[in-house]
């Protein structure tokens, strides 16, 4: 077992979390925090935050805590937030057209450069400027921008194969729009967005007064 693959999931999904808010200290030209405070603006113990970052290194110093400027570098770079990733898209339907429209993706370093479909009728055409193309450019694509990650955003019954095809063709990364549970190789890391899982989950919440986030967890 490699180091990644020690890291808890819990704490990794923190580690989004602490990025996104040592960024937006950092650039409101905070210079210093410590994990008690950095905790309380999340949610989280103080305790908790060292926890986690510890998993990482050793970023903080006692009685000064963390000084932001470095903090928001080495979290960047523990994201792999210090290069650009290009993404093949697989389905121009409203959810892949609704990515290709997201201008966020490109301002944060996420670029889709290459869509394919299955349909016919979508081949050829043209949406978020870029050409949707067939199902068996998907490897060139990979290969061309050098991609990294995939998004499949396709019917169900289709998102196996798909995940298939993608893996084959040398993606690392899925995120999946898709409601099926994957089975790909376990080198391969898959992020499932289930907008209807969610939903579920708030009504759930709702209905038994439950609070909290996902990101307590």
């Amino acid at each position: 077992m490699d180091e990644k693959s020690r890291i808890p999931r819990p704490t990794a999904k923190r580690l989004t979390l602490y990025f996104r808010q040592i960024r937006t200290l950092a650039a409101a030209g905070r210079k210093t925090i410590n994990s008690r405070q950095l905790g309380a603006a999340l949610g989280l113990t103080g305790a908790q935050v060292r926890k986690d970052l510890a998993c990482f290194g050793q970023f903080g110093h006692p009685g000064v805590g963390y000084q932001i400027p470095s903090l928001h570098e080495q979290l960047r770079q523990l994201l792999g937030r210090d290069r650009t990733w290009n993404a093949v898209l697989v389905g121009a339907g409203n959810i892949g057209r609704a990515l290709l429209s997201y201008d966020r993706f490109s301002s944060e370093d996420f670029r889709i450069v290459a869509v394919c479909d299955a349909d016919p009728s979508l081949v050829g055409s043209e949406w978020g400027g870029r050409e949707v193309l067939a199902m068996d450019r998907i490897e060139s694509a990979v290969h061309e921008h050098d991609a990294k990650l995939g998004i499949i955003a396709v019917p169900d019954h289709a998102a196996q194969q798909v995940a298939d095809l993608l893996v084959e063709a040398g993606i690392e990364g899925i995120l999946n729009f898709s409601p099926r549970r994957l089975d790909v190789d376990e080198t391969v890391s898959i992020s499932s967005v289930d907008f209807t899982r969610s939903l579920e989950q708030l009504a759930f919440q709702i209905s038994f007064g439950v609070s909290g986030t996902e990101e307590d967890e």
